[in-house]
C-alpha cells in the first residue's frame, strides 16, 4: 500500500515517468537509471528502483516479469501483449491483440477473470538476420 507521502509526484518520479513514456524498449531498472541520469545526474540507482516500484503500484507504469529475466518496465499502461527475443532479450509490444477474447475464454472455466498476461517469444528480426 502506498502512503500519502510516497504517492506525491516528485521531480525524480516525474522524470522517471517521462523517460519511460518516451521509449517502447521496455527497459530494465538499470537502463532507466542511465536514461534518467542524463537529466538528473545525482540520482541514485536505489532511488530509481524505489520510484519504479511506486509508479507501478500507482498504476502509472507496468512492471513486466518476462520469462524469468530481469524485471522490465513499460510506460504504456493499456492492456497489450508482448513478444520477447530468446536470443538478445529484446521485448516489444505485440502489434495486434489476439483475435480470441482471453477473458471470455477464461470465464468458461468458472473463474472471474480480472486480467490476462500473454507473452510470445521467438527471435527478433536483428537476431534472425545475424543467424543467416
Amino acid at each position: 500500500m502506498i502512503d500519502e507521502h510516497s504517492a506525491r509526484m516528485t521531480t525524480q518520479r516525474r522524470v522517471i515517468l517521462e523517460e519511460l513514456r518516451k521509449v517502447t524498449s521496455h527497459p530494465t531498472a538499470d537502463m532507466v537509471y542511465k536514461m534518467v541520469r542524463k537529466r538528473l545526474p545525482r540520482i541514485s540507482l536505489g532511488t530509481v528502483y524505489r520510484n519504479l516500484e511506486v509508479l507501478s503500484e500507482q498504476g502509472l507504469i507496468q512492471k513486466l516479469n518476462i520469462g524469468g529475466a530481469r524485471m522490465r518496465f513499460d510506460g504504456n499502461t493499456s492492456e497489450h501483449c508482448h513478444i520477447r527475443c530468446v536470443v538478445c532479450g529484446r521485448v516489444d509490444d505485440l502489434p495486434e491483440e489476439p483475435t480470441v477474447s482471453l477473458p471470455e475464454l477464461g470465464s468458461e472455466s468458472g473463474y472471474e477473470i480480472l486480467g490476462h498476461w500473454l507473452e510470445l517469444y521467438g527471435r527478433c528480426p536483428d537476431c534472425r538476420a545475424e543467424r543467416k
